[in-house]
This record gives C-alpha cells, sequence and structure tokens, in this order.
C-alpha cells in the first residue's frame, strides 16, 4: 500500500512542478501561431486556384538593368515545343516590359532576365526558384527548388537552325589539339 502511495506521489509531482512553470510563462511567449484558417467551404485547391490566377504584374522589386533589357529582346516567345511531347509557352507581360510568363503544363512563373557570365540567355523566378535557360541550340525550363528539369530539349525555330547548322559545321572541341602552323 506504501508503494502505490509512493508511487502515485512520485508521478504527480513532475506534473504539479510542469502546470506552476506554465503558469508562470508571459502570455506573449506562450502564444503559438495557429495557421490560418481556410474560409468554410473553400478548399485549399480552389484558394491555390485564384491565387494562380490572381495577376502580379506590377511588381516592383524587380528594377531591370538596361543590360537585362536589352536581354529581354532576344528570348524566343511563343510556343516551343520540348522533347516528349512536353511544351513551354513564353508570354511578354502586357504591363512591364522585360518580365515574361512561362508556362508549362501545370505551372505559371513570372520571369525577367538575368545577365550571364555564359552569354547564354537567362530567365529567373527567385520567388518560384525557377529558371529558364537559352542556349544558341536549344533551350530548358529548370526548378531549382525541386532541383530538375521541369522541361528540356525546347527548340524554337530560329534555334533550330542553329542545331542543324552544328550538326553540318561542329564547333572543335576543346579537348582537341590546337591547329599547327
Amino acid at each position: 500500500m506504501k508503494s502505490v502511495l509512493f508511487l502515485a506521489i512520485a508521478m504527480a509531482v513532475p506534473a504539479l512542478a510542469l502546470s506552476q512553470v506554465e503558469a508562470s510563462v508571459p502570455a506573449k511567449t506562450k502564444a503559438v501561431a495557429a495557421p490560418p484558417k481556410l474560409t468554410p467551404g473553400v478548399r485549399r485547391s480552389a484558394l491555390k486556384a485564384v491565387e494562380e490566377l490572381t495577376p502580379i504584374d506590377d511588381d516592383v522589386q524587380v528594377n531591370l538593368t538596361a543590360e537585362e533589357l536589352e536581354l529581354a529582346k532576344l528570348v524566343h516567345v511563343g510556343v516551343i515545343p520540348c522533347e516528349l511531347g512536353a511544351s513551354v509557352t513564353i508570354t511578354p507581360s502586357e504591363k512591364r516590359h522585360g518580365v515574361f510568363w512561362v508556362r508549362t503544363k501545370n505551372m505559371t512563373f513570372r520571369m525577367h532576365p538575368v545577365s550571364s557570365r555564359t552569354g547564354a540567355i537567362r530567365l529567373e523566378d527567385p520567388r518560384a526558384g525557377a529558371m529558364w535557360l537559352q542556349l544558341g541550340n536549344k533551350s530548358m525550363l529548370m526548378s531549382q527548388k525541386l532541383g530538375q528539369r521541369l522541361a528540356d530539349e525546347c527548340i524554337s525555330p530560329n534555334q533550330a537552325v542553329v542545331a542543324e547548322n552544328l550538326k553540318k559545321n561542329p564547333l572543335p572541341s576543346i579537348l582537341d589539339a590546337p591547329p599547327t602552323k
């Protein structure tokens, strides 16, 4: 009987001490922010669809330089077919010069040009972590957050001409010996 009583007291002491500690903590540090509540009857998928369709074209956080605005003139626009039957649609923004909407099957990105050291044309959406890389003979859409390519081997009509010329007249490899004089 004494051991049962002792065990009950031993179990109750930590609970009493914990309740006293909680009572002494100020309300500001004890409160935890609750996740935002959904409007009753509205699904998350509906809220996401509304968010995706809401224009964010007036974003003033991106200030394009003159160099980036010149790069924007070189971006291939329209529907660009990619491998495996995929395609990417690039549309210039109507409200903001130098900004593009890049769409693939179920994703839309608001991208702007970023200068690169390699000479490639690079569009980025830093908020979504996506990047469109346009080379002379092909383009690709990559997700930096997912760490994967969303669309690869995308070739516009201009890039198809460059790719065909590279097949006929390949560039010398950096591993080849330099020509002798």
